[in-house]
């Protein structure tokens, strides 16, 4: 892509799961920044970090991000924290700070450390950003009371030595952004994007091409239920039964049922490996001995000392592919000495997360009351985000829509295309939050 750096904008579509960055020109179009993997050449960078001891690093840790986190992390697991979806805790005021290795480290430090990863793998592209920076952030940050005022500062400690001029866009802003380049015709446009910590919603008013301004947003809504949330689903079905939940133990000679605030973070991908510390061991230790199911407590040990976060997040995220595509599949995971198997209907991983369904089916139409119009209005349905694959969430658009009107594609990528191009406005501020 030719054209002066400065004249360009960036649009960074800083993800749960994935990072995605596009460059735009200033003269209407836009690429994606690639980056050469251990593996193959992508645009979608893994939103994870890995660190390990090393005396030769600042203050003996070193650290590693995206593609290359995973391998350092498979090329020594019991030596290294593999850390993932830390975007979930930007708006979360119970998290302060992750203690690796007796280094402390908040999130705008993990966020620091990541994009500095990210520039460096992207082979010169981003040693010279243009001055003006499009950051897709969700319409409603996940969490339980998640605080967006504190999210912003941590974004903005995150972003300080990454650019110059930053805009803060509702994600599906840049989704909708992006799809409208796809469009001939004037186009009322629901757009929604299933990510890995929330799922949002914008309804945006799309002009004709060649409009002095193409897109007008109408309304946004969202809530912190996404990817991730089906994962805790299915890890809470197949997998923590197996380690102790729903089991009991004995406490001033009186049989108790163990408390499900065992089990939480062991269902939270971004604190996960946060667990292998002295205090929540020793914890577990003195469970252990005290469980009439001891075995199980032993499981969870093994698995929270052997690090065996990825790969159990790979297993639960094939699991989640595979249904996507076959009425049934199966469920297999095997690592720190412990083994779960089982067969899972389509039907039933359905009602595990159909909870979580009827409350992103009531965020949508509250955010098309927001924009004072049904689902009749709506001309176009544009969705994104992996979760968007799956067979229920594409359905329950069936029922409101209509196949006919819904569009997919880009599932990854078409945040990141429309944030660039907002940046290429000449007044960003239309758009930013």
């Amino acid at each position: 892509m030719n054209g002066d750096p400065a004249a360009g904008a960036l649009g960074l579509d800083f993800g749960t799961t994935n990072t995605v960055v596009a460059l735009a020109d200033g003269a209407g179009s836009s690429e994606l920044v690639e980056f050469t993997g251990p593996h193959k050449r992508d645009a979608v960078f893994r939103s994870a970090l890995c660190f390990w001891e090393d005396e030769s690093a600042r203050d003996g840790i070193a650290c590693e991000a995206g593609p290359w986190a995973i391998a350092e992390y498979l090329q020594s697991p019991l030596d290294s924290r593999f850390v993932q979806s830390f975007k979930t805790v930007a708006a979360s005021a119970t998290f302060e700070r992750a203690v690796i290795f007796g280094k402390a480290f908040r999130f705008e430090d993990f966020g620091r450390l990541f994009l500095q990863r990210l520039v460096g793998h992207a082979g010169g592209r981003l040693d010279e950003r243009p001055r003006r920076i499009i950051v897709g952030r969700p319409v409603e940050y996940a969490g339980a009371r998640p605080d967006p005022v504190l999210a912003r500062q941590r974004y903005d400690l995150m972003l300080r030595e990454f650019g110059v001029e930053l805009h803060y866009v509702y994600e599906p802003l840049g989704a909708a952004f992006s799809y409208a380049t796809r469009l001939t015709e004037p186009a009322t446009v629901l757009v929604a994007d299933f990510g890995g910590g929330t799922t949002d919603f914008s309804v945006v008013s799309v002009a004709e091409p060649g409009a002095t301004r193409r897109c007008a947003p109408l309304a946004s809504g969202g809530v912190g239920i996404a990817g991730d949330q089906f994962d805790r689903r299915i890890v809470d079905r197949l997998v923590l039964p197996m380690l102790g939940k729903g089991g009991q133990y004995r406490s001033m000679g009186k049989t108790l049922d163990i408390p499900n605030g065992w089990f939480a973070d062991f269902g939270d991908w971004s604190r996960l490996a946060l667990m292998r510390n002295r205090r929540t061991l020793g914890d577990l230790s003195r469970l252990q001995r005290d469980a009439l199911d001891p075995d199980a407590i032993r499981r969870m040990i093994s698995l929270i000392e052997a690090e065996q976060g990825l790969p159990l997040y790979d297993a639960v995220g094939r699991l989640k592919r595979e249904l996507s595509v076959d009425d049934r599949a199966a469920f297999h995971f095997e690592g720190g000495g412990v083994t779960i198997a089982a067969e899972v209907r389509r039907d039933e991983f359905e009602g595990w997360i159909a909870d979580d369904l009827q409350r992103i089916e009531t965020t949508m139409i509250n955010a098309l009351a927001a924009a004072r119009i049904g689902p009749d209005a709506v001309d176009r349905v544009f969705l994104t985000g992996g979760s968007s694959l799956i067979p229920a969430i594409r359905a329950m658009f069936d029922r409101h829509f209509g196949a006919e009107r819904i569009a997919t594609g880009g599932e990854f990528t078409s945040i990141a295309h429309g944030l660039a191009h907002i940046g290429s406005e000449p007044d960003p501020a239309v758009w930013t939050t």
